[in-house]
């Protein structure tokens, strides 16, 4: 039983201590509560508001997780807050933002980003990929306005002044910093402690962003980064290090891989580190999504017993760790550590109520004329659209809203390709993706992350909605053959359906494949069967060398000449895609090797003036879909119970039912996620469509 000297500090604490026996030893322990924060991942979304839809959004923006930031501050004595990076890209105020940094060459305000970080005592910010979307110029005037210290570890100028004044082979910015924090114990004493902070980015950002940073910086591994500096940080007396990676937990299976894009996980392994503030991969952790990786604990929101969170993203979670830090020979070490994301908002359900945060009246203010200009921004006419485009079916059937940007990036690629003798004969096609087409986890909140983009006026806000990343415009050139294996990692996005199972069979793979990473390509045609196995994974490795997942697959020239198998194999063409895509060595036919053509503009300006010169000549753009990919009909004896989520909305079921090119039934459910719902789809009708 426990003295009533040791039930009183573990009643006045918010974990559990260990180790008390006695009041003598009560007395003697010297113990600090330290509360960590953490944003990440907030992509430029500062205002509770949804430009796409013109409304206040209760579940997205860094004015309503500020009002969870000073809240958490008055539970505690003792409180330090950090940002996790990918900050200044991926809203339509980003946009405007870098828009205006293009129109002038420089930013003529402060990033409205720090306007509002800089009212929250932010003690450090990590850099993320997505910071260096727009150059480093535009990274360099926008955190300059930061009242805190930026530190990335793993980042290196290869030049002298590529960034400042910084010398080839220098960290773009300080890779780590140690601050001297005064804390009060447990018995009201004050004592300093040293706090370290680290971060990383991943290395991938030479890919990503190879126009930005090629010839300019180098990117290390983050482990081996980590392994370099938190020896350091400890010889210089850090009390506590706190590493901050722009990284997903990644794989307990292959913690050695050091250029690794996710690696939170390996990084619990390194010495030295007590806490954790990751991201990059939108998730939240500690959650039930994670209760299956190797040595975590979802409980206490340890990985390896390393205390960590990840705070979801747009600001719809705020990330906390409590460390108990107890002083031992003079020397502080974690005791105990308890780690939660505390939601902005939870939807009632018929199990609990709901609740939304308010937001912090402060930094609405302080962005007010921001977020005006974004919404002036936002709403400036383009043209007009025939018909409507939603992305609900996306994952299904062709698609209108991938249509619209396949044609634009056709479009953009055969005019600059007709300039240049060696690429104007080759066939131009396109390679697009759903990047709204549910989320990536089918939370709650990813029942809104659908294009909805209504028939009539089109303004910029829809071309945002459309294409939501600052990717930009590239070409490679490919073989038909690979443009085949380039079909077949996209088709992971399914799984595999037994044409002998009575039982329900869910078709979407929404565990290992992204819906970015589900490409359509257009300009060719093509079944996909889902009967048989997959031949790539959801990273384009090969699983099942002899599987073909891709049939019926045809291209046809303007003469309507038809070339198939080994023709088409054998044929060159030019496949019109993002830098991501084109320079990410995933996909057959991408990588640094096959690019033909790097473009001077944006994927989302490339559509915007697709669909102003359409309008302007004839008087609306038609995004239809045509149909050049379907399911391949499946034939079985045994009656089929296919299933596939998309929103539960009037608006979707409208447009399913209008829409819907195989039959599709809505289903009562009572398993799946709020703002869902369930569809059975019948893939043993033949649709008699001609490919060829």
């Amino acid at each position: 039983m426990l003295n009533k000297t040791c039930l009183a500090i573990v009643i006045a604490s918010s974990l559990t201590l260990g180790g008390c026996n006695s009041s003598d030893e009560i007395k003697s322990a010297v113990e600090v509560e330290l509360r960590i924060m953490e944003t990440s991942d907030l992509h430029a979304n500062i205002m509770d508001y949804n430009y796409y839809t013109s409304r206040v959004d209760n579940t997205i923006g860094l004015a309503r997780t500020a009002s969870l930031i000073k809240q958490a501050r008055l539970e505690v004595k003792n409180n330090v807050l950090v940002d996790n990076g990918d900050l200044l890209q991926g809203s339509p105020m980003g946009d405007y933002i870098a828009h205006t940094f293009q129109a002038n060459n420089q930013l003529i305000d402060t990033h409205p980003a720090y306007k509002a970080m800089n009212t929250l005592d932010y003690a450090v910010g990590n850099i993320g990929n997505h910071e260096f979307n727009y150059g480093l110029d535009f990274l360099d005037q926008a955190t300059a306005a930061a009242n805190f210290p930026y530190i990335s570890a793993n980042v290196y100028c290869e030049i002298d002044n590529c960034f400042r004044d910084v010398k080839a082979g220098e960290p773009l910015f300080k890779p780590y910093i140690i601050t001297e924090q005064e804390v009060i114990d447990n018995q009201g004493a004050k004592h300093t402690i040293k706090i370290g902070y680290i971060g990383f980015v991943p290395p991938q950002i030479k890919v990503w962003d190879k126009q930005n940073l090629d010839g300019k910086v180098i990117a290390k591994g983050i482990v081996e980064s980590a392994e370099r500096y938190v020896p350091k940080m400890k010889d210089q007396g850090a009390d506590v290090i706190i590493a901050i990676p722009h990284s997903g937990i990644g794989s307990s299976e292959n913690p050695g891989d050091m250029n690794a894009e996710n690696a939170t996980w390996a990084l619990t392994t390194v010495p030295g580190i007590d806490a954790i503030m990751f991201g990059h991969s939108h998730s939240v952790f500690p959650s039930a999504q994670f209760s299956d990786v190797a040595k975590v604990n979802i409980e206490t929101g340890t990985i390896n017993g390393v205390a960590a969170v990840m705070p979801g993203r747009w600001g719809d979670n705020l990330g906390i760790i409590d460390l108990t830090l107890r002083q031992e020979e003079g020397k502080w070490r974690v005791s105990n550590s308890l780690s939660q994301a505390r939601p902005i908002f939870i939807k009632e359900t018929n199990k609990a109520a709901g609740f939304s945060v308010n937001p912090d009246k402060e930094i609405q203010t302080k962005v007010a004329s921001d977020h005006q200009a974004t919404l002036d921004y936002v709403n400036a006419p383009i043209g007009k659209s025939s018909a409507d485009m939603y992305s609900f079916l996306s994952l299904v059937q062709d698609d209108p809203t991938v249509q619209i940007v396949s044609n634009a990036q056709i479009d953009a690629v055969t005019k600059a390709a007709a300039k240049i003798d060696t690429l104007k004969h080759l066939p131009v096609l396109s390679a697009a993706a759903p990047f709204k087409a549910g989320g990536r986890h089918r939370t709650s909140s990813d029942a809104d992350s659908y294009v909805q983009v209504a028939a009539g006026e089109l303004s910029y806000k829809n071309a945002a909605d459309l294409y939501l990343y600052p990717n930009t415009l590239v070409a490679v050139k490919v073989t038909g053959k690979q443009v085949k294996d380039w079909l077949e990692c996209s088709a992971n996005q399914f799984n595999q359906i037994d044409p002998n199972s009575a039982a329900s069979q869910s078709l979407i793979n929404w565990e290992t494949h992204r819906t970015y990473n589900f490409d359509v390509i257009d300009g060719v045609n093509y079944k996909i069967d889902v009967t048989q196995p997959n031949k790539f994974d959801g990273d384009c490795a090969m699983v099942n060398a002899d599987a073909n997942r891709i049939v019926e697959l045809s291209y046809t020239d303007d003469s309507g000449t038809i070339f198939k198998g080994e023709e088409f194999a054998n044929k060159s063409f030019l496949i019109a895609t993002n830098n991501f895509r084109a320079f990410g060595n995933k996909f057959a036919g991408t990588g640094a090797d096959y690019i033909a053509m790097e473009l001077p503009d944006s994927n989302r300006e490339a559509l915007t003036q697709y669909i102003t010169q359409l309008s302007e000549l004839n008087g609306e753009v038609d995004p239809s879909a045509n149909n050049n990919w379907q399911f391949k009909t499946i034939e079985s004896s045994t009656k089929l119970d296919i299933r596939f989520e998309t929103q539960d909305s009037p608006l979707a079921d409208t447009f399913i039912k209008q829409n819907q090119q195989r039959p599709m039934t809505k289903l009562e459910a009572d398993n799946i996620v709020s703002g869902f719902a369930i569809y059975s789809i019948d893939l043993s009708i033949d649709l008699s469509i001609d490919l060829n």
